[in-house]
């Protein structure tokens, strides 16, 4: 973290202290922005707290999302940083857009004119020997004072060291010629024999991987990063990175697409597992598969609470469906499994449905208002970690209100529908032949 770069925090007053009409969080931040945006020479980027520290965390990189140019020449990577700075500009939702400052720094470059220096008899070693003792400094000794020692550091004063033209006068000592007896030392002007440049140079050189790099990082509002990264990587095709030259995403898209391959590997590998015990619970796979029908009408609750609520999609609100889809399934199983006791208890399937229904209704509603109940403080949250809680809260309150009427409406249908035939089938086995039917030959 360069001495360029700093953090600082708006402490926000409790909300009833707040002056009518409030605003939201979005409005405060559009209202800050605006009036901080007016200063020049600076570059702000809008962070939580805890959100900043685990983005460094995670990827070295404090925004939301972050392209990575890899390289060697440093121009030729802030050429491209620039390119691609100016594409995500154009997506919607992206927001400070900025490039990792590595130029800018004011840097004094002394020339030595080879050929002047030769003239006096002076090598280069020795003019640079002494320019660097008097900007830079060069340890002469050491100063005790009981146990303790110090360090004795000679160099030119600061006002000095700031002074173009003073540093121009520093004196250089010419060698002494062959034979000379004399134990008087000449000297000439740095000036004589080198000359000043003062320009920006590098600010910092950063690498990852022993490879130089540079940063474009922007912060992502109002949509969902999978969707902005998707449209961005389509525009980061269409720029024309040099031979030797790449790019990889970092930021908090890193760390979702790592979720997203455990995900990918954890969903399925769960709902599996639930199938198998289903299946050895009920002894065959058409009422598991009545269980898990649960879970879409559960899936359906939760994207229309997020819809409703302008929340995107999230690591966050995936954990929530998991969570979802188990009680989903359990609301399933206890209404099930009930009518399936009823039937082995030799009661009609018709009178089954209608009584587990009945019976179950309770249970059902009981489940589907505990869990939703708790998570509406989640879901209203504005403290810390508040982005974390929505999400989740969300998803799991409007599937389980969808999951829960689907189930109690449904499930009893879709249960009659599929044992249907097996019922008629035991209606026709049932029936007693008539004494005065043909018999087979």
């Amino acid at each position: 973290m360069p001495p360029n770069i700093s953090d600082g925090y708006i402490m926000l007053k409790p909300m009833d202290e707040w002056p009518e009409p409030r605003k939201t969080r979005d409005e405060l931040l559009a209202a800050i922005q605006e009036v901080i945006g007016k200063i020049p020479g600076n570059n702000y980027e809008f962070s939580q707290p805890i959100q900043l520290r685990f983005n460094e965390l995670i990827s070295g990189v404090r925004s939301d999302v972050a392209v990575k140019i890899f390289g060697d020449d440093m121009d030729v990577l802030n050429k491209s940083a620039e390119e691609v700075s100016a594409m995500l500009q154009k997506i919607q939702g992206s927001s400070e857009v900025k490039v990792e400052q590595t130029t800018g720094l004011p840097m004094l470059t002394v020339n030595i004119d080879r050929q002047k220096a030769a003239r006096y008899g002076l090598n280069v070693a020795d003019i640079q020997d002494t320019v660097a003792t008097a900007i830079g400094g060069r340890e002469a000794g050491t100063m005790f004072e009981g146990d303790r020692r110090f360090d004795i550091l000679v160099r030119l004063p600061e006002t000095l060291r700031n002074d173009l033209e003073g540093m121009k006068r520093l004196p250089i000592p010419l060698p002494r010629s062959a034979g000379a007896t004399e134990a008087k030392t000449n000297f000439i002007p740095l000036g004589e024999v080198a000359t000043f440049e003062l320009a920006p140079g590098p600010n910092q050189v950063s690498r990852e991987n022993g490879k130089r790099r540079i940063v474009v990082s922007t912060n992502v509002r109002g949509r969902d990063v999978g969707s902005f990264v998707a449209e961005a990587e389509q525009g980061l095709a269409q720029i024309k990175i040099p031979t030797g030259y790449w790019t990889s995403w970092g930021g908090t898209f890193e760390n979702l697409q790592s979720a997203t391959k455990r995900l990918q590997i954890v969903v399925p590998v769960s709902l599996l597992l639930v199938f198998v015990l289903l299946f050895a619970m009920f002894g065959n796979a058409k009422d598991g598969l009545l269980v898990f029908t649960g879970i879409p009408f559960a899936l359906t609750g939760g994207i229309l609470a997020l819809w409703l609520r302008d929340i995107p999609m999230s690591i966050s609100a995936a954990v929530g469906f998991i969570a979802l889809s188990g009680v989903a399934v359990l609301n399933g199983l206890v209404m099930i499994s009930y009518i399936r006791s009823l039937r082995e208890g030799g009661v009609g399937l018709d009178e089954a449905i209608r009584d587990g229904a009945l019976t179950r209704l309770r249970p059902v509603l009981m489940t589907a208002l505990v869990a939703s109940l708790g998570f509406i403080p989640m879901a209203i949250a504005t403290g810390t970690g508040a982005e974390v809680q929505r999400p989740l809260a969300t998803v799991v309150i409007g599937g389980i209100l969808s999951s829960t009427l689907l189930t109690l409406l449904v499930l009893p249908i879709l249960y009659r529908l599929a044992h249907r035939p097996d019922e008629e089938a035991e209606d026709v086995s049932a029936e007693p032949s008539h004494p005065d039917a043909p018999k087979p030959v």
